[in-house]
């Protein structure tokens, strides 16, 4: 029987650090990053989808990590598990650790399933039939928890930085420069393409001086940003409601709670003096450094 090859897996919501945790296990255990984000699959948004700048990834390879070319339609879960098999026996055969990171469930669950079928989704409300719990690999699964409150107010703080980096003129050019399909799919689904659409379909970007705006259009604007924030929300609990099927069907996924972290980082973001640096110590130690033991126990373990 082939042993099976061990691979870590960084879960948890959108905006939880899976990016920057995997970047920081991958310098210490020389490891190479798979993305498993489903929108960051896709060039041309990488505000939008906050995909991870050359800087971010401090010289650590990724893999489908804004490869596909706007145009091209969606991955499904079959695609990606025959795409990322490429990826881990390359990357094994530079005898270094894969490392699977990103929010997108359905394709973290279809990567180790032994038994995988494409047809039935097995988190939807009316699936009956059951998870598979035997692995084709062996996977480390580390689940980055933030209390939901905690996790809210991040990612609003997170968004306005979005915002200021660039997001709105980044959608309003994709929408300029590409043709929107009939029905949303690949990266026009992404979190801010469709909830900017009917304000693009009425103003130009030619004046985003918003003090001289008329109330309508201010609204309109306004609307658009709440339905981005009322919608990565969800997406955090759709995605949390995942991670925990995947427990309760026999998946051995560590939980690590990161929301002291968030908290400092909230104040960092609030320019509070210090914060930056208490938020830095803090992921080291409560989530960092937990995360280092819980790899080097599974790296430890025989090959079975």
């Amino acid at each position: 029987m082939k042993c099976r090859d061990k691979m870590v897996v960084i879960m948890g919501a959108t905006g939880s650090g899976k990016s920057s945790l995997s970047v920081d296990l991958a310098l210490h255990f020389d490891a190479e990053i798979i993305n498993s984000d489903k929108m960051q699959f896709y060039d041309g948004l990488k505000i939008t989808t906050n995909q991870s700048t050359i800087a971010e990834r401090r010289g650590v390879p990724h893999h489908l990590l804004g490869e596909l070319h706007p145009e091209a339609g969606e991955v499904t879960a079959a695609e990606f598990r025959v795409m990322v098999e490429k990826a881990i026996s390359e990357i094994t055969q530079r005898r270094k650790l894969p490392m699977l990171a990103g929010g997108s469930n359905s394709y973290i669950h279809a990567l180790p399933a032994d038994s995988y079928d494409p047809v039935n989704y097995p988190f939807s409300d009316d699936y009956m039939g059951s998870i598979c719990s035997k692995l084709r690999y062996d996977c480390c699964f580390i689940w980055i928890d933030v209390d939901q409150p905690v996790l809210f107010e991040y990612l609003s703080l997170r968004l306005d930085v979005m915002m200021k980096s660039g997001m709105f003129e980044e959608i309003a050019e994709f929408h300029r420069s590409n043709k929107a399909p009939e029905e949303p799919s690949g990266i026009w689904k992404a979190i801010g393409v469709q909830e900017f659409d009917d304000y693009l379909k009425v103003y130009k970007l030619d004046d985003i001086d918003m003090k001289k705006w008329d109330p309508v259009r201010k609204e309109a604007y306004k609307k658009a940003m709440r339905a981005i924030k009322e919608n990565t929300f969800q997406l955090t609990k759709d995605q949390i409601r995942k991670i925990i099927k995947l427990t309760n069907a026999g998946w051995d996924i560590k939980k690590v709670d990161a929301t002291a972290s968030f908290r400092e980082a909230i104040r960092a973001a609030n320019q509070a003096e210090g914060a930056a640096e208490m938020q830095r110590n803090i992921w080291n130690k409560e989530l960092l450094e937990p995360c280092v033991n819980i790899v080097n126990i599974f790296l430890d373990q025989p090959i079975d």
